[in-house]
């Protein structure tokens, strides 16, 4: 690495939500404080503080990271310093290409000032080191998610009711649990559309009914009572998926449903649906919306009766479901009687 007369450094600092726990020695402004004042100690110039807070160390692709590297790239910064290797990544692998390839085909000098990791100073065993520190970061990560599962499971199977908001028609109650408490306004809604499923009319009729008479989809009714706008993106219109994932909802029936999904490994947060065996199931835990019967009769027409398609305009026509069904199964004789023949 050539050698830097003036310095301008870049300051990063980490915290997830699981090192909260650790309390005030890993918190934001601790870190800042240290490294601002070992900046200062040190005569560099201190161009920016780059802050992910609630991110975990294993994701890389957080916000201040990506940051950090576009200002380094393009020369703003010419000096990186963390507290400790930790806060700036607790992916082995991704750590290490980082210190050992990218940052030294740009220039830049790294520090982790609590592994006394200075990439300035290649003699130090603290380079050495390095990879087994790393190693070690990873297997801490590994073995909080492991812990945290375990707990978020046994709460699971407890009935404790883990969710950030009810589904629509049921709000958070106030119980050690929070299991679901019957909205009195939306839960109408939701009984009605397993009504009109049950009676044979479809998805798309159902979504256009709601829309037509002006029933406010569940995320703008969500926000509308907290009384602010719904900050998703969103057509604002009941779709036939809404209505489907309702239909197929267990919750309605006053059991709790949990675990449903899950991410890839704890360094991959991608998350994808879990198999129906590794779902967690509580049954009668809180009011049912609909009853056995009534879910029983939606089953029923959705296992008799086909979904039917829209013409070019949009439009389902009644019972087109039934009316396809009907078509195939007269064709099929047909098809038996000309080989009799």
């Amino acid at each position: 690495m050539a050698k830097q007369t003036i310095y301008n450094a870049g300051i990063y600092v980490r915290l997830s939500q699981e090192d909260m726990r650790a309390g005030e020695s890993l918190s934001i402004e601790n870190q800042k404080l240290i490294l601002t004042k070992y900046v200062k100690e040190q005569g560099w110039n201190l161009v920016d503080t780059y802050v992910d807070d609630g991110w975990s160390g294993t994701d890389f692709d957080r916000p201040a990271v990506q940051r950090l590297l576009s200002d380094a790239q393009s020369g703003k910064i010419n000096l990186i310093i963390c507290k400790d290797l930790s806060r700036f990544g607790r992916n082995y692998i991704e750590v290490g290409r980082y210190v050992d390839y990218i940052f030294p085909s740009y220039n830049i000098r790294f520090i982790a000032l609590n592994d006394s990791v200075d990439t300035a100073n290649k003699d130090t065993s603290a380079l050495d080191m390095m990879p087994i520190v790393n190693l070690f970061n990873e297997w801490h990560a590994a073995s909080t998610s492991k812990k945290i599962k375990a707990v978020i499971e046994a709460n699971a199977k407890a009935g404790y009711y883990r969710t950030t908001c009810a589904p629509f028609g049921y709000t958070k109650g106030d119980d050690p649990n929070h299991l679901p408490v019957i909205d009195p306004d939306a839960a109408p809604i939701v009984r009605n559309i397993f009504e009109m499923r049950a009676s044979g009319i479809s998805p798309h009729h159902i979504a256009d009914k709601l829309n037509a008479d002006g029933v406010p989809i569940p995320s703008d009714y969500y926000y509308a009572k907290l009384g602010k706008p719904n900050p998703r993106r969103t057509r604002h219109m009941w779709s036939p998926e809404t209505v489907r994932q309702i239909l197929h909802n267990y919750t309605y029936l006053g059991h709790l449903v949990q675990l449903r999904t899950r991410t890839v490994s704890y360094k991959n947060h991608k998350v994808i649906k879990n198999d129906e065996e590794d779902m967690i199931v509580v049954k009668n835990t809180h009011e049912p919306i609909v009853s056995q019967e009534l879910w029983d009769r939606v089953r029923e027409m959705e296992q008799s009766v086909s979904q039917g398609k829209r013409n070019s305009s949009g439009y389902v026509a009644n019972l087109s479901g039934l009316m396809e069904e009907l078509h195939s199964a007269r064709q099929e004789m047909n098809r038996t009687k000309n080989q009799a023949i």
